[in-house]
């Protein structure tokens, strides 16, 4: 079953054409990734889908939905949420309090309510906790749940940026660029991440991805961009050795 499509998407800035007639639909339940040159125009498809940016052409459906309709700030109550290239944290809050911003879609009691501090409110607050407390021991973050995010590792602040993302609860998570920068075995445990992600809590995952390593074990299928424009479709094997990806992405050497 679809639950995100794309059809015949152009997004323009000026005379450059950023994404080109771009079709594409990710199935409930899969792990779908978006695979490129720089430039190809991945992490733009990732901002029209939050509504960051808006095409000239096309359409955006999320479970039947029309997203093109909505405001930026609207996208998450449907269930989408999402990682950046740059780590977009609050670098002087925990770990803890990061994470339970997250929570902020599930929010219900009022401004009211909450200065009174009324029960509605503490019973709220304790289910956002325990929710949060949920991904923490999911990620293994437990060693780091009250130490502010300035003094953390990157490969630290890359989990708990998923983390954030994850403590909405979403029915599709992006994920821009999981791997960039981690280390071979911070990469290892991406991996492991994502498939549990997928597995145990029933999450669809589109990603944004470099590393062809990661992309070949953990995707059920992968597009292939250049300039903005599909270049190729299918599993992970099939995409790598499809000529044209060799010669735009991975080059005319070894494609593994």
């Amino acid at each position: 079953m679809s639950l995100l499509t794309l059809d015949n998407v152009t997004l323009k800035f000026g005379g450059l054409t950023a994404v080109n007639k771009l079709s594409m639909t990710v199935n409930e339940g899969e792990v779908f990734a978006l695979v490129g040159p720089n430039g190809a125009g991945k992490s733009t498809v990732f901002n029209l889908i939050s509504r960051f940016y808006t095409p000239v052409e096309g359409k955006i459906t999320f479970d039947g939905k029309d997203l093109l309709k909505l405001a930026p700030d609207e996208v998450p109550s449907l269930g989408i949420a999402r990682t950046f290239q740059n780590i977009e944290l609050f670098d002087q809050a925990t770990v803890l309090d990061n994470l339970l911003v997250g929570r902020h879609r599930h929010r219900k009691t009022t401004l009211v309510e909450q200065m009174l501090h009324l029960p509605s409110v503490r019973r709220e607050e304790r289910e956002h906790r325990e929710a949060v407390e949920e991904v923490i021991d999911f990620l293994d973050l437990q060693p780091y749940r009250n130490k502010r995010i300035a003094g953390l590792p990157y490969g630290v602040r890359k989990v708990v940026e998923m983390g954030r993302a994850l403590a909405s609860k979403p029915r599709l998570l992006l994920l821009d660029e999981p791997a960039s920068g981690l280390s071979v075995e911070e990469t290892q445990n991406m991996r492991w991440w994502i498939d549990d992600i997928r597995r145990q809590m029933g999450i669809t995952v589109l990603m944004v991805e470099h590393d062809m390593g990661l992309v070949s074990k953990v995707c059920d299928r992968v597009l292939a961009l250049a300039d903005g424009a599909k270049l190729a479709e299918g599993t992970p094997q099939e995409v790598q050795n499809h000529p044209a990806v060799i010669e735009a992405y991975l080059g005319t050497g070894d494609a593994a």
